[in-house]
């Protein structure tokens, strides 16, 4: 026995297709379409038709076996049995986070593959594995930012039951689930909601055409398909937290904002699930009423990633200038954003044209509240190249210590800790000509803008540019690979067992450094991070005479004026 339930509020006739023909729906309250079927259950293939045209996927489809743009399979979620009733959860605030695509982590890009290196995280000292989407998305290989049937789990990852499988199975090694969902805009190709109902609203435009509908007629019910989205990955697939694409793109003038509304329901399933759920966005808006509660006027985001953070970095330890790393060029940029997280707290933005932001309150925030990081997603495979920071060792080593040293909830993305060399780029696999040209060269004419030859970009729609991207595993065993796999691992055990590099307190945390750029020291506590950003050997003063060396990348040695590091060295001293 199974009820399909569809909603249709403008259609005049809906009707149940399925494999022994079409069904007529009977219309119920709010523009709901009904029909229980005895027969029907759990792997029962199914469409909809709405005024007599062609069957069309279910728009909560939990199952889309033959793609986006095939039949819709009941998925029964309560079938799994879950081994991970001892999981108490984990607040993620603080935690390590690792974020990985599930088609290029591993050769075969399921599921089941990346499962095979969750002992590997363990020992990496991970905590969270922020997954990026699995909803279900045309083609086999892509980003799945441009996911259509977001209740479904992208088949060729190895579909609805093989996340459950792997949410159970990192549970199992205390390994917390992070899910990467995008409820600021759908894909084009395989969207067929339109058709359905008044999911997007012509009041509002997003950088990807019409904007999702969250503040006109109808609005009510497509609020409801996204948070009932949301609860359902927490309480049928176990996962402990949600990564949020793109907030800044949810256009909504509601009296309660989307984002607030989700923070609400989202602690009351909490209290029902006895576990925390967190909810992490990404904002462009340098703003932190982003994770403050919503009864105090935010939008109670348990936490957001920190781009400034890893602007000023990125200029730090790359030189680069172009574009938006514009601002990030002055000394003390790196300072500010390590002890006050945004360099934008209300003060000019070169690249957006326009003031920008508000600062953080020290005294009402906390350090964990913002994620920090090298390299994401978003910062490699938004390159041209897709290439990864062309960096020595040693700056790798640098950038891994200020990050995993800070104040704030450190994030990975995968490979970085052994220097991967295999590029992250940007790859797709839409099936429509047409639509595939115009991704190719609209990639192509983005960069011509920054004075790239369009004969440099890779082609999104070349299976090379996926394959390219693949992790290339073989290297973690190979030098200097091994040697920086290695410290990431001691810098993490390090942090593990450290109670003042967990400390979250903005004020926590000092920086002095060389105005001409050659050194800089973090102090938390009594530790130092000690760092030559200087290719030649240097010694970089201290505040207090050290007293051990706890780990160092890279020749170290204490002398009458501090320390002595190597080019592109880093140490941690107790004082």
């Amino acid at each position: 026995m199974h009820t399909f339930c569809v909603w249709g509020p403008r259609a005049g006739a809906v009707s149940l297709v399925l494999a022994d023909g079409s069904r007529p729906m009977q219309r119920g309250d709010g523009g709901w379409w009904r029909l229980e079927v005895a027969e029907a259950g759990h792997g029962t293939e199914y469409g909809f038709s709405v005024d007599g045209g062609e069957a069309m996927p279910d728009p909560r489809s939990g199952w889309q076996p033959v793609g986006v743009h095939g039949v819709s399979r009941v998925f029964d979620a309560s079938r799994f049995g879950w081994s991970d009733g001892g999981w108490g959860g984990r607040d993620v605030r603080g935690a390590v986070f690792y974020e990985l695509h599930v088609g290029t982590f591993t050769a075969e890009g399921t599921l089941e593959a990346a499962a095979g290196h969750l002992d590997y995280l363990v020992a990496l000292g991970v905590q969270v594995v922020s997954l990026m989407p699995v909803a279900a998305f045309p083609g086999r290989h892509g980003w799945g930012y441009d996911g259509v049937d977001l209740y479904a789990v992208h088949e060729p990852y190895g579909g609805p039951e093989a996340l459950q499988r792997f949410v159970d199975q990192c549970h199992g090694v205390g390994l917390a689930v992070c899910l990467d969902v995008v409820y600021n805009h759908l894909g084009p190709s395989g969207n067929y909601l339109d058709a359905f109902g008044p999911y997007f609203t012509g009041k509002h435009t997003t950088p990807w055409g019409p904007a999702v509908n969250l503040d006109d007629e109808g609005s009510v019910e497509v609020r409801r398909f996204i948070c009932d989205n949301a609860l359902r990955w927490f309480r049928d697939f176990h996962v402990d937290a949600l990564r949020l694409d793109a907030v800044h793109a949810l256009v909504d003038d509601s009296p309660q904002h989307l984002l607030a509304q989700l923070s609400v329901e989202t602690a009351a399933l909490s209290a029902e699930l006895g576990r925390p759920l967190g909810l992490v966005a990404e904002s462009d808006l340098n703003d932190p009423r982003m994770v403050e509660p919503v009864a105090e006027g935010g939008l109670g985001m348990t936490a957001q990633w920190s781009d400034d953070f890893h602007h000023a970095l990125h200029t730090l330890l790359t030189g680069e200038r172009a574009g938006y790393y514009e601002d990030f060029a002055q000394p003390g940029v790196f300072a500010k954003t390590l002890t006050q997280v945004f360099l934008h707290d209300g003060s000019y933005s070169t690249f957006r044209g326009k003031e920008w932001g508000r600062p953080v309150d020290p005294v009402r925030h906390r350090g964990s509240e913002f994620l920090a990081y090298t390299s994401n997603h978003d910062q490699v495979g938004n390159r041209a190249l897709g290439d990864r920071p062309a960096l020595t060792p040693g700056q790798l080593a640098i950038g891994a210590a200020l990050v995993i040293t800070s104040p704030y909830t450190p994030m990975l993305f995968m490979g970085e800790e052994w220097g991967a060399s295999t590029p992250w780029r940007y790859f797709t696999d839409h099936e429509e000509p047409e639509l595939a040209e115009a991704v190719r060269t609209g990639r192509r004419r983005e960069f011509a803008a920054y004075g790239w030859d369009a004969g440099e970009i890779p082609d999104p729609q070349d299976p090379e540019t996926w394959r390219s991207s693949v992790l290339d595993w073989a290297e973690v065993d190979r030098s200097p690979h091994r040697e920086l796999l290695s410290w990431y691992r001691d810098l993490l055990a390090l942090r593990a067992r450290t109670d003042e590099l967990r400390d979250d307190r903005l004020g926590s945390v000092d920086l002095t450094y060389d105005v001409d750029g050659s050194w800089l020291v973090v102090a938390r506590g009594a530790l130092r991070i000690v760092v030559n950003l200087s290719d030649a050997t240097d010694v970089v003063p201290l505040d207090q005479a050290p007293q051990d060396r706890v780990i160092a990348y890279g020749d170290a040695e204490i002398v009458a004026e501090g320390a002595r590091l190597a080019g592109h060295g880093v140490a941690i001293y107790a004082v």
